[in-house]
């Protein structure tokens, strides 16, 4: 079974409430792949870093999103993490904010997941960045995970 890392924008779209088009075509989504396909086919896991981002949010919605991950394994934020964290936001890859991003990308390559799921395509499922992210996770020996929305895992099942 592939391992899903599931980033604070996935349960954050599953209880989205805005009503335009796109937030509602990405709650439709979203809803549609976690409802259907993943937490059958997918292993997935999340980190305290999603548990916190959304516990800072002020949104509706917000304890709703809390417990749909409640039951998902966390994977610890190791020194390793930390220092991978510094490694992207070193060569640019990532903005600077060390609770963001750079730290959901270093937790899914470090545990070596085949997917990180989100919906951030400005700084993670962004095809213009994967080949750098690609480099630095191989000058480190990591393996870098698919950056993938759940439309996309919807297509490819």
């Amino acid at each position: 079974m592939e391992t899903v890392y599931i980033e604070t924008t996935i349960p954050s779209f599953y209880y989205e409430i805005r009503e335009e088009p796109e937030m509602v075509a990405r709650r439709n989504w979203t809803r549609q792949w976690w409802d259907d396909l993943g937490t059958s086919k997918f292993d997935l896991v999340t980190s305290q870093a999603v548990i916190d981002e959304l516990a800072r949010g002020r949104f509706p919605g917000k304890d709703d999103a809390l417990s749909l991950i409640e039951h998902l394994d966390l994977l610890p934020i190791v020194e390793e993490i930390e220092e991978i964290v510094t490694v992207y936001i070193s060569h640019s890859l990532m903005p600077k904010d060390a609770v963001g991003d750079a730290l959901h990308l270093a937790l899914a390559s470090f545990y070596g997941c085949n997917c990180l799921l989100t919906w951030n395509c400005r700084h993670l499922a962004n095809a213009n960045k994967y080949p750098h992210m690609r480099r630095i996770n191989a000058m480190m020996d990591l393996v870098t995970p698919n950056l993938v929305t759940p439309l996309e895992l919807l297509e490819v099942d």
